[in-house]
């Protein structure tokens, strides 16, 4: 059975339709420490301290480079569509604090408050110095080969 020219066409555009929706398809990804609410609500200021928490929360994301007292477990969810840049959807940050003797001081939560996005202001780093043409980069330095330097006598180079 063969179809019409005008079927084949509306067949081939649909297929490839299909084809070129499925690529615009969104991208999610977890990143970081999956929460357990059971687990976190389990960690009691005055209770636990840093042995319980690695046994139940396992080792953290990273610890404060100012001191080992305060732990953070990130987790970080994102959606991407096609080429473009990944963008936050949700965000945690649990911080567990713990005293001087190593038990729970406090267990706090942040979330998507925290996030920013942070966007350059031009394309250009400005620097220091006088704008300089093509020309003036490309000639600049005619007759300056060879040119006498500075006279008289300098700790590297005695007369």
């Amino acid at each position: 059975m063969s179809l019409p020219i005008g079927s084949r066409a509306a067949l081939a555009a649909i297929v490839g339709g299909a084809i070129l929706a499925a690529g615009c398809t969104p991208i999610r990804t977890h990143q970081g420490y999956v929460l357990d609410e059971t687990l976190v609500a389990a960690i009691q200021p005055g209770v636990d301290n840093r042995d319980s928490v690695v046994g139940t929360l396992g080792r953290p994301t990273f610890v404060s480079q100012f001191s080992d007292r305060d732990w953070y477990y990130v987790s970080r969810d994102t959606r991407q569509l096609a080429f473009n840049s990944p963008r936050p959807t949700g965000q945690t940050v649990l911080h567990v604090r713990f005293d001087e003797a190593g038990n729970v001081q406090g267990v706090e939560r942040t979330g998507m408050e925290l996030v920013e996005n942070i966007r350059p202001s031009s394309d250009k780093t400005p620097t220091l110095g006088s704008e300089r043409s093509l020309f003036q980069e490309l000639f600049g330095n005619i007759g300056a080969v060879g040119a006498s330097g500075q006279r008289g006598q300098t700790a590297d180079n005695p007369q």
